[in-house]
């Protein structure tokens, strides 16, 4: 116990000692100039030359350059350690890159507040956590003064209305801990209806549909074609099913873009994607 105690506080004291990120607050009251108006369409998404390494460890992106186009899907694969979970974290100025630029519809995210540019971009991790309490208290975690129109549209997205419809308290459900009551489809669809609340403009999902089965995969892949429609997806796939109908797939090896196309493309002219394929069984008829 003493040396857990003395783990914790040594803990704690790193933790102290981080930088604090000043520009958290979306209260702009103090600037000198109004923040950027928000665009009538989901923005396009740039990545510039970006170089960036973790303190004493090597380059974990090596110059990537790619753009996502607004209202699109796009899919970021390659083996582990590629770089596309690091691309998520500088996208969300969680760190800052050595060199290049990230843009959003053509502005540089390093000149804008990390608040406004997390206001403007949604994250759905692979594994989303669901607190204790109802549904709708999820919904609304982040998202304090939806309205009920806001909220059925969600779950309408989210093809997590049926449920609803077919639960005696409807929203009013107790999820219990850590969501045990739902399964985990419906733990990762509450997930990108809570994230849709907030009306992003980009929608960031990692490895989103990991655990499921097929079913739940299938109404998860449908939840994000209709995301699409009205913000810019990005999405981390090692299960190459979830992705073959992304408008771009992007293949990332050593921190570096290796290829980019539509599955089709990437299957006839890359090796290392025909490889990631095959071993999945998706290459095979027309494909092969």
């Amino acid at each position: 116990m003493l040396q857990q105690g003395l783990g914790a506080v040594g803990r704690i004291e790193q933790v102290g000692g981080m930088p604090i990120e000043e520009d958290v607050d979306l209260d702009t009251g103090a600037r000198d100039e109004p923040l950027p108006a928000r665009p009538a369409l989901p923005p396009t998404v740039e990545f510039s030359d970006v170089r960036f390494g973790y303190p004493g460890r090597g380059p974990a992106l090596r110059g990537i350059s790619y753009t996502v186009a607004g209202g699109t899907q796009t899919a970021l694969v390659g083996l582990s350690g590629a770089g596309k979970t690091t691309m998520f974290a500088l996208l969300q100025r969680f760190y800052e890159p050595e060199s290049g630029r990230i843009l959003l519809d053509g502005v540089d995210i390093a000149t804008l507040p990390r608040a406004e540019v997390r206001r403007r971009i949604a994250y759905v991790e692979q594994d989303s956590p669901v607190l204790a309490g109802t549904i709708e208290d999820n919904l609304r975690y982040a998202a304090t003064d939806a309205t009920d129109e806001d909220i059925a549209e969600a779950l309408r997205l989210t093809r997590l209305d049926a449920l609803i419809a077919r639960l005696p308290d409807g929203l009013r459900t107790e999820v219990g801990t850590r969501g045990v009551t739902l399964s985990g489809g419906e733990r990762q669809r509450l997930a990108i209806a809570r994230a849709l609340l907030r009306k992003p403009e980009v929608l960031l999902l990692d490895e989103a549909t990991a655990a499921l089965d097929a079913s739940n995969e299938r109404a998860l892949r449908e939840a994000v074609d209709q995301a699409a429609r009205t913000c810019t997806v990005l999405l981390i796939a090692h299960r190459l099913s979830t992705v073959t109908g992304a408008d771009q797939i992007v293949v990332l090896e050593h921190g570096r873009v290796r290829a980019a196309g539509s599955h089709r493309e990437l299957v006839e002219t890359d090796e290392l994607y025909r490889e990631l394929a095959a071993s999945q069984m998706l290459v095979g008829g027309e494909d092969g």
